[in-house]
């Protein structure tokens, strides 16, 4: 029998060991099995935030150019400041002056003079008519840079801009018509209203012979690029997809949270993300101001072009900045809540601070009476309601700017510093009072 026992123990420890090993396998099968979906949620999580950061820059386009081109009273904002820019004066008057001598002969200005003296003064004209062309050119400009400096100029300005709304939004989609036009590879504006004015005021000034000049219209540069077609059908693709694309993004970006393992650490990584993408968007809009002043033609004032430039883009850099404060504050904000070592010591620093105020106001004979019990018992849900309210109000500011987004995050900061100030107390007589009657009321 022993020899039995012992021949029967190799057979039972090696059957022990196979079940052992497929125990092992079927564990290490199943672990596999969630490993695997991990990989592809995260593959995917992945993928969703990188196309909402790429995607950002675009979204911030499609904004401007659903709200710059689509609203007039937005537009009109914009292009009104251009009428006191002395750059875009100086361009104007020296547009309306070439237009103006083109058509002015100097002879004419002898029409009104005595048939005797006609043939002296134009034999005088003759050796001076450089001199005299001359002066008649800077007392035309001195007029013309007159009539852009008025405020009339400036109603005039406005209100041709607004009328011609329309127009602008027809040349940046593709075809012209009114006040503005499409040509060729510019967009210009007419301005033969601003010429009317100036002969007005020659013929004010004595200058008889511009009363006769016909109507003339002549074109003020506001875009020209050789790529305008392009930019023509991008802007136009932007403008259709309006605030969706925005829309799109943050759902992009959103889902890819949601989808991640480590949702706060794709969270921290996608509004960085943003930040980046769109800080990206504001360096290139600076980059390419430089390529498209170097690019214009000679007889473009650059220095008019480059204030139209800054004027027109003035919006998307303030959405640029909004975008990449509002990345930064929601990323810091997800760090701040998390479980990391160095986001707990920032949280211990605040929570000291707080409670180091508390302790000498409470030194100082500083009570919160009822206050500090009910925010205490109630600390959560005020939190969540100051943090709604600050979404709230980022959400129905109207064209919020990077400064509004680090206002609401220090006004809320402050707020969560008065909530913790006033739930970091001790209780007063009156508290305990107020303590005792609820225990009497629960123990009845």
């Amino acid at each position: 029998m022993a020899e039995d026992g012992e021949a029967g123990t190799p057979g039972e420890a090696e059957r022990e060991l196979r079940e052992l090993r497929g125990r092992v396998a079927a564990l290490e099968a199943g672990a596999a099995a969630p490993r695997g979906r991990h990989r592809v949620r995260s593959s995917l999580a992945v993928v969703l935030v990188l196309i909402g950061c790429l995607l950002a820059p675009l979204g911030i386009v499609a904004a401007w150019a659903a709200d710059e081109v689509g609203d007039t009273d937005r537009y009109v904002a914009t292009v009104a400041p251009l009428a006191s820019d002395p750059d875009v004066q100086d361009a104007v008057a020296g547009r309306v002056t070439d237009a103006l001598m083109t058509r002015i002969d100097l002879s004419t200005l002898l029409s009104d003079v005595a048939a005797e003296d006609r043939p002296r003064l134009e034999k005088a004209l003759g050796r001076l008519g450089d001199a005299l062309e001359g002066a008649v050119r800077s007392f035309v400009h001195d007029k013309a840079r007159e009539i852009v400096a008025s405020d009339a100029f400036e109603r005039v300005w406005t209100r041709a801009n607004r009328a011609a709304h329309a127009s602008v939004d027809k040349a940046l989609t593709g075809s012209g018509g009114g006040a503005v036009e499409l040509e060729g590879d510019a967009v210009t504006l007419d301005l033969g209203p601003v010429v009317d004015r100036v002969k007005q005021r020659l013929v004010d000034e004595g200058m008889k012979a511009a009363g006769r000049i016909p109507e003339v219209h002549t074109d003020f540069t506001l875009v020209k690029s050789q790529d305008i077609g392009r930019v023509r059908t991008w802007t136009r693709l932007l403008q259709l997809a309006g605030a969706w694309l925005p829309v799109l993004v943050v759902l992009l970006v959103g889902g890819g949270v949601l989808l991640s393992v480590r949702r706060r650490r794709a969270l921290v990584v996608g509004a960085l993300g943003v930040a980046a993408t769109t800080a990206l968007l504001g360096v290139a809009l600076r980059v390419f101001r430089a390529f498209y002043l170097d690019a214009l033609p000679p007889d473009v004032s650059r220095a008019a072009a480059g204030s139209v430039y800054d004027v027109l883009t003035h919006f998307l850099h303030t959405m640029v900045r909004m975008t990449a404060a509002l990345g930064v504050v929601v990323a810091l904000s997800a760090w701040l809540t998390g479980t990391g070592r160095r986001a707990a010591l920032v949280r211990n620093l605040w929570t000291s601070g707080i409670g180091a105020a508390r302790a000498t106001a409470d030194r100082a004979g500083l009570r919160t009476g009822p206050v500090g019990p009910f925010v205490r018992r109630y600390r959560t849900w005020i939190v969540w309601i100051l943090v709604a309210a600050g979404l709230v109000t980022y959400l129905l500011w109207s064209h919020p700017t990077g400064w509004v987004v680090v206002g609401l995050a220090l006004a809320l900061l402050f707020a969560l510093a008065v909530t913790d100030f006033l739930a970091g107390g001790t209780d007063t007589d009156a508290d305990v009072g107020v303590d005792a009657d609820e225990a009497v009321g629960r123990k009845g």
